[in-house]
């Protein structure tokens, strides 16, 4: 192997080392923290917003919403943290999902047509 493609093989593996680092940094992630900041919430059923939510500012609390067809979720607030702590749906995806953590993973109850999602400050509870 001459000089010129050994020197070619490591240029190309620091760029990949690079990239990959990069890459892990900008799009790994790492959650919303309500202790830092003001974290807001939507909690939307059929595309209409029910509440909207400062994590920051919520008190440990349980509420339930209802679904038109008489179903339900369980929403906790917990630490700064929500998520579906129970539902009557038959396969509890939105329950095991656990806290809502991600800008682009919301919880979401198809059954139900529940989606609980990060959004912007402001607005009334």
């Amino acid at each position: 192997m001459t000089k010129g493609v050994k020197i070619c093989l490591a240029a190309v593996g620091v760029i990949f080392a690079v990239s990959l680092v990069l890459t892990v940094k900008f799009l790994s992630p790492t959650g919303r923290d309500a202790s830092k900041e003001d974290v807001w919430v939507e909690v939307v059923q059929d595309n209409k917003v029910i509440c909207r939510l400062n994590l920051a500012d919520e008190s440990d609390r349980t509420f339930r919403v209802t679904a038109p067809d008489g179903g339900y979720n369980d929403i906790t607030i917990s630490e700064g943290k929500i998520c579906v702590s129970d539902a009557d749906c038959p396969d509890h995806t939105c329950v095991k999902n656990g806290y809502l953590r991600y800008d682009y993973l919301p919880v979401i109850c198809l059954p139900h047509k529940l989606v609980i999602r990060f959004c912007e400050g402001g607005g009334s509870k």
